[in-house]
């Protein structure tokens, strides 16, 4: 079973975006889960990680301040809340979760389309 990303869309420069990732119940309580962004043209980018106790949360230096993410645990969901959008954060973003608290990717989901245009 994936982990589904969702709630990509069309947004101006500004604007705000959460996107949500469906995360299968083993990965979610055992593992580390992540987000990253591929634009066209360019290599596959770390954007955010929640470690396993969803204690500790790290950011990219390009979205620091600017992104949050966040865990439902009743929903077995992370959540990528991305704030002061920037044309340069259009991209395909997708989650991931990690062995424990490893970097080894263990599953990556299909991504969803986010483009901030005006």
């Amino acid at each position: 079973v994936q982990l589904q990303a969702s709630g990509g869309g069309l947004v101006q420069p500004g604007g705000s975006l959460r996107l949500s990732c469906a995360v299968p119940g083993r990965i979610f309580r055992d593992s580390a889960v992540g987000w990253f962004r591929q634009s066209p043209g360019k290599e596959r980018e770390f954007v955010a990680r929640i470690n396993r106790s969803h204690t500790r949360k790290d950011y990219s230096d390009s979205v620091k301040g600017r992104f949050t993410i966040s865990t439902d645990n009743a929903k077995n969901t992370v959540y990528l809340q991305m704030n002061s959008l920037k044309p340069e954060d259009t991209a395909v973003y997708s989650c991931v979760g990690y062995r424990g608290s490893s970097s080894i990717v263990i599953s990556r989901g299909q991504g969803t389309q986010v483009t901030v245009s005006s």
